[in-house]
């Protein structure tokens, strides 16, 4: 059965998503500069409020993805201080200067979220190297890589996503995200092979879900 998690940028798309029946909800704050970590107090009250799982974005700034040692550590205060909140995971992933994934950095934040599972996320698309970035992800210890297939959007990324499910071989699980929408998710899922998909279900130019996205993408 194929699972939506639904990119909340606030805690009003977070609700939206959970009472419309997203599978899980990838929280992040900085919608203009595509997720940042998000305010512990938000993810608190949020936490009281939703029963499914709740994946926590931990990204220090918008930009790139090769950090500064001060930016690395407020990453690694970061995610300490939200796993007391007994969140269900966590979203990152670091490049080295050479847009390669950066193994050291990546292990220790994995190391440091157990035991609570990670999705490395769209800093994917900017690695170099399709099977090589796909190996050092697996190698760092995440379960998940969100992709749109190192292009701009999905449905450019389609034969890469493909790809990387047969690659993955069952290894790690392959969430296709990345201008997913309602209209496209029934083609690229029969194209891919994938299981789990991710949009943000906003369909305004606004800031929030759409409780009709979220259900038509659900039931698609």
């Amino acid at each position: 059965m194929s699972k939506i998690e639904i990119a909340c940028f606030n805690p009003e798309s977070a609700i939206i998503a959970f009472e419309n029946g997203a599978d899980r909800i990838e929280l992040c704050d900085g919608l203009s500069e595509g997720g940042t970590t998000p305010d512990f107090e938000t993810a608190k009250l949020l936490r009281e409020k939703i029963n499914i799982p709740i994946f926590v974005m931990i990204r220090p700034r918008g930009g790139d993805f090769t950090y500064s040692d001060q930016e690395f550590a407020q990453m690694k205060s970061d995610l300490v201080q939200l796993k007391t909140l007994n969140v269900d995971g966590f979203v990152f992933g670091i490049l080295d200067e050479n847009d390669e994934v950066n193994i050291a950095q990546n292990k220790e934040l994995v190391e440091l979220a157990k035991p609570y599972q990670c999705t490395f996320h769209r800093a994917f698309d900017r690695a170099k190297g399709l099977k090589d970035s796909l190996e050092k992800v697996i190698e760092c210890g995440f379960k998940t890589i969100l992709t749109s297939g190192q292009k701009s959007n999905v449905s450019e990324g389609k034969e890469n996503l493909k790809k990387l499910v047969e690659l993955s071989n069952g290894r790690i699980e392959i969430l296709v995200g990345g201008g997913l929408r309602s209209t496209n998710i029934e083609e690229l899922r029969d194209f891919t092979k994938a299981n789990y998909f991710h949009s943000s279900a906003i369909t305004d130019g606004g800031a929030f879900a759409s409780p009709e996205e979220v259900i038509a993408l659900k039931s698609k």
